[in-house]
C-alpha cells in the first residue's frame, strides 16, 4: 500500500520524466524565433561586436572588437584613463588574425590571433601591444604583459571631428582606431 508521500514523489517523477522527453521544438517557427533572440541580443549589447577584415598588399587581417559609443562620456584620460592598458575597444579583448608575418611599424609579427591593447598617454606616443592570448572575456582585467609578443610605438592624430563609436579599419597602409577626435595610425607592411 502506497502512502500520501510515495504518491507525491510518483507524480513529480512522471511529470519531470513528460518534461525531459519533450525536448526542444523542431519546428521552423521555432528556429525562426531562436534567430530572432540571437540577433535580438546581439544587438542589445552596449557596444556593438565588429569584425573588419581587408589586405594590406596581399596579406590578410581580420579585426575583432567592441565598439564602445561616447554617450556624453569624456573618454581621454577619464572613462579610458592615460598611462594604463586599455584593452581598445569594450567587452572582451580586442584581438587581431594574421595570416602571414607582417611588419608593425617596422617590427616583425608572425602569422596568428593576438589580442590588441594600447597604453594611452596625453601628451607622448602611445604604445601599441600585440599579446598572445586573444581569446580574453573581459579584456584587460585579464592582461598579462609577460605574453606579450609585440610593443610598438605609435603617434595619435588629433581631428576636429568627433566620432560617436569606436572603429577599427583595415586600411591600405595598416589600422586605424577611430574614437571621439582620436585617430590612431597602425603601420602594417
Amino acid at each position: 500500500m502506497m502512502t500520501k508521500n510515495s504518491y507525491y514523489l510518483s507524480g513529480l517523477f512522471l511529470l519531470f520524466f513528460i518534461w525531459s522527453c519533450s525536448g526542444p521544438s523542431t519546428n521552423n517557427a521555432g528556429s525562426e524565433e531562436g534567430s530572432e533572440m540571437e540577433s535580438a541580443s546581439e544587438e542589445e549589447r552596449a557596444s556593438p561586436l565588429k569584425t573588419t577584415s581587408g589586405e594590406i598588399g596581399n596579406k590578410s587581417i581580420t579585426v575583432q572588437y567592441g565598439s564602445p559609443g561616447i554617450k556624453g562620456r569624456a573618454i581621454w584620460g577619464d572613462l579610458v584613463p592615460y598611462e594604463e592598458v586599455w584593452r581598445t575597444g569594450a567587452n572582451e579583448a580586442t584581438y587581431i588574425t594574421l595570416e602571414e608575418e607582417v611588419l608593425i611599424e617596422g617590427q616583425p609579427l608572425a602569422p596568428g590571433k593576438y589580442s590588441l591593447f594600447t597604453i594611452p598617454r596625453a601628451n607622448d606616443p602611445w604604445t601599441v601591444i600585440f599579446n598572445s592570448d586573444w581569446d580574453l572575456e573581459h579584456g584587460h582585467f585579464q592582461y598579462d604583459e609577460e605574453k606579450d609578443v609585440l610593443r610598438v610605438e605609435v603617434d595619435p592624430t588629433w581631428v576636429n571631428e568627433s566620432q560617436e563609436w569606436l572603429s577599427i579599419d583595415v586600411v591600405s597602409d595598416g589600422l586605424e582606431v577611430k574614437w571621439e577626435k582620436l585617430v590612431l595610425p597602425i603601420t602594417i607592411e
